[in-house]
């Protein structure tokens, strides 16, 4: 956006000009970190004063700068500086309420060049006055035009999506969870923590002596927890996927062993927790920035998918994304262009995967593909190469080509965009939780909610 000034001597008594912003709560914490101003009134997830409500008060300054926003792009806009500012308070605004601040000049100094305006904040949707004052400033001298885009941007870092699964799973039941071989402090630390916030009720299955000493080192204890003493990983495993078939667990979740291992007992024919799906693993990712929680599958099990794989792929995506409460889940099938090229076999895999999502062989979700990256996330980007979509450019499921591609896209999410992913693998009969080593409190907080949340629709707890 081009933005020009007004000089002093093209100002007028009575000229007026408005901003309109919308106060967030993102708006608030920035604030917070920028003036050192703590105040748990201005904070959106904070009950300032003991009363039950979150108040997130908009603190005085932050209204007074959307004032100086107006005199610093429009009237009189760049170049100009501050002398004074009064400010009178006649009402509060609140996160989430939309915003007008509107200056007038009422007087100019020509000796000085010192222009003098009242200042104005109200509330559009009750005409509110939320505050006043007047400004004195010292007007600009010369012509400025600028690109208000000049700035560069800014993007909070903060667990949005993952705060609202936490608090979308909070009144369901604690999922009785089979706990593999949580013999280290990440694994065990996890599933402690998980119980805490009453996500899961841990049965920990492994080596009881390990997981005494892990509880001890941790400074946890294990009082009224079930331990089930099998130190070999393998049987193990196996013991967890039969508390399932017991019906005594409803979920299973990786503690220290390898994948395989615990996947292992879990894919055999006769004993495991097959369900007629392949099963395939889903990152939840949680991307500073972006509107919408982000699902990439599979970038964990299937090395490289065949059609009929990436079917279950797609349809577990999709399940997975309703269970999280998105409505109609849009899935992006990815390939490295966003036309069929006969070259490129995944660009082939994904235009049959959208006709089929059409015929209705995939249920619950829009798909379409082939998309690039690019356009699969970004709308500006979609429309730039003329692509008319319900999907493109707001993709919430991304389905990657292999597993190579999955791995390398989660990973450049996490350590490039700061982003945090929770993991599950479905097509078994219950979920099966998968943390990494690398994982946080907030992300395994977040995969455990996640599996609650699908058990939960599955079994017709939660719509």
């Amino acid at each position: 956006m081009l933005i020009e000034n007004k000089t002093f001597d093209e100002l007028s008594i009575g000229q007026s000009a408005e901003l309109k912003r919308l106060c967030t709560q993102d708006d608030l914490i920035v604030f917070a970190n920028v003036s050192g101003n703590h105040n748990p009134m201005h904070l959106f997830d904070h009950d300032g004063d003991g009363d039950g409500q979150n108040e997130a008060v908009a603190p005085g300054l932050y209204l007074g700068s959307i004032i100086s926003a107006v005199l610093g792009n429009i009237l009189p806009g760049a170049g100009t500086l501050y002398l004074s500012q009064s400010l009178v308070f006649h009402a509060r605004a609140h996160a989430g309420e939309e915003l007008v601040a509107k200056v007038t000049v009422t007087a100019k100094d020509p000796a000085t060049r010192c222009v003098t305006l009242a200042t104005e904040l109200r509330r559009p949707g009750d005409d509110a006055l939320i505050l006043s004052g007047e400004a004195r400033v010292e007007a600009p001298r010369v012509k400025i035009h600028r690109n208000a885009a000049d700035v560069p941007g800014l993007i909070l870092q903060r667990h949005r999506h993952f705060e609202k699964i936490l608090e979308l799973a909070a009144p369901l039941p604690a999922l009785k969870t089979a706990v593999v071989c949580p013999e280290e402090p990440n694994s065990l630390g996890g599933a402690l923590l998980a119980r805490r916030h009453t996500l899961i009720e841990p049965i920990l299955v492994g080596s009881a002596a390990k997981i005494a000493a892990t509880a001890a080192e941790l400074g946890e204890s294990l009082d009224g927890i079930e331990v089930i003493d099998l130190p070999a990983h393998r049987d193990a495993a196996a013991r967890s996927v039969a508390l399932v078939n017991e019906g005594r667990a409803q979920a299973l979740m990786k503690g220290h062993l390898h994948t395989d291992e615990l996947l292992r007992p879990a894919l055999d024919k006769a004993t495991g927790l097959r369900a007629g799906r392949r099963f395939t693993h889903i990152f939840v990712m949680d991307v500073p920035g972006l509107a919408h929680p982000l699902l990439v599958t599979d970038a964990a099990i299937n090395i490289s998918p065949d059609l009929k794989t990436k079917v279950d792929i797609v349809q577990n995506g999709i399940d997975l994304a309703l269970s999280l409460g998105i409505e109609v889940p849009k899935v992006g099938v990815l390939s490295a262009v966003e036309t069929v090229n006969p070259d490129i076999p995944s660009s082939l895999d994904a235009a049959l995967l959208s006709k089929m999502a059409e015929r209705g062989q995939i249920r619950g979700g829009l798909v379409d593909g082939p998309l690039a990256m690019d356009n699969a996330v970004d709308l500006s980007a979609a429309r730039t190469k003329g692509i008319t979509s319900e999907v493109a450019g707001r993709a919430e499921v991304l389905v990657v080509p292999n597993l190579d591609a999955g791995n390398m896209l989660a990973k450049q999410l996490t350590y490039i965009s700061h982003a945090e992913g929770a993991g599950l693998v479905l097509g078994a009969r219950v979920p099966i939780i998968l943390n990494s080593r690398a994982d946080d409190d907030m992300a395994r907080l977040a995969s455990c909610a996640v599996a609650a949340l699908h058990d939960a629709r599955i079994r017709g707890l939660r719509a």
